[in-house]
């Protein structure tokens, strides 16, 4: 297979002798490719993940995405799916994901002793009509990623943290999320879609 490494991560590979190192963690953990059952049920658990997207030209994004517990849903061993939820309409990440649909996903688990962090690298693509959009209340669409690296990281310098509360904001089947106050400010109300609960409040 291909090495994971470009001319720039081979630089300073060389520049602090770290080239053999990451030849063996190419090796042994990031060709692997595929979601185990290990990666499954870790990714499964979570209630978030970091989600890095870039545009046509390169130019990147970052994005939180968060749900319930198990928003993620890994549907073999190459392939995970995650709902989007109305958000504040920009549309940044899903929106590079339509031009440049390469993705990489990290889940941490900052609570666990010690925490734990897995990467997924793939091609991303979006529908609207995907079967799994009954799965999930008020989801606009369903991203479905293909993965092609799969691996862990290293976790000693994440920081451990508690989980406080889970998100009022989450969508679901029993109840309808709260307004967030942003959209019934004066510079946001005129110009709400059509439809979006904060109008009729």
């Amino acid at each position: 297979m291909d090495s994971s490494y470009n001319e720039g991560s081979r630089q300073l590979q060389d520049r602090f002798d770290t080239r053999r190192l990451a030849d063996r963690i190419d090796e042994r953990f990031v060709q692997r490719r595929v979601i185990d059952d290990r990666d499954r049920a870790f990714i499964e658990r979570m209630d978030m993940f970091f989600i890095a997207t870039a545009d046509a030209e390169g130019r990147p994004q970052c994005s939180y995405k968060g749900g319930d517990p198990g928003f993620v849903k890994v549907l073999d061993e190459t392939t995970l799916a995650f709902p989007n939820y109305d958000g504040n309409g920009m549309y940044l990440s899903m929106g590079n994901l339509l031009v440049n649909p390469a993705v990489g996903l990290l889940f941490i688990d900052f609570t666990g002793n010690p925490p734990t962090r897995v990467r997924v690298n793939g091609v991303a693509s979006i529908d609207e009509d995907d079967p799994l959009m009954a799965d999930y209340a008020k989801a606009q669409f369903i991203v479905r990623v293909h993965a092609t690296e799969v691996f862990p990281n290293c976790p000693r310098y994440i920081h451990r943290m508690q989980l406080v509360e889970h998100s009022k904001f989450v969508p679901r089947a029993e109840c309808a999320p709260p307004v967030p106050d942003w959209k019934r400010r004066d510079w946001a109300a005129d110009v709400l879609p059509a439809g979006d609960p904060a109008r009729e409040d």
